[in-house]
């Protein structure tokens, strides 16, 4: 083979490379909504359901299924590693608070927990602005 396709070749991969980074990198960020001060809201409720996204494998996230008086809503809190971290465990009829961001992730809604109290117990997931403890 000449040494000109050979560099070809290899600037061909490198570009397709680096095209299918920048493609994965933008569906990434489309589908991770930010926080919103502006659409904070408290909610009181009942866990019905904890869920782990993925459910096996590395770094699952923590989703509650929360009933409140309005409804079901699904709540992200954290990295699953973050919740063992810290020593929390929610499970199913647990009475809880959530202050967070409500957001639209692909067409439903969802809140971003910054804060969660269970009893006399609060979990800080988020500074004020926002942004993740973890």
């Amino acid at each position: 083979m000449e040494p000109a396709m050979t560099v070809c070749r290899s600037i061909h991969k490198s570009v397709l490379t680096i095209a299918i980074v920048i493609l994965a990198t933008c569906a990434c960020a489309q589908s991770s909504p930010k926080y919103d001060k502006a659409t904070e809201t408290k909610v009181k409720g009942t866990v019905e359901e904890l869920k782990f996204v993925p459910p096996t494998g590395s770094k699952p996230m923590v989703y509650l299924v929360l009933k409140s008086a309005q409804g079901s809503v699904d709540v992200f809190l954290c990295p699953k590693s973050f919740l063992e971290e810290m020593g929390v465990v929610f499970k199913a009829s647990d009475e809880i608070q959530v202050t967070g961001s409500k957001v639209k992730q692909d067409s439903a809604d969802l809140i971003l927990a910054r804060e969660v109290v269970k009893g006399d117990d609060t979990l800080t997931l988020r500074f004020g602005d926002g942004k993740p403890v973890w």
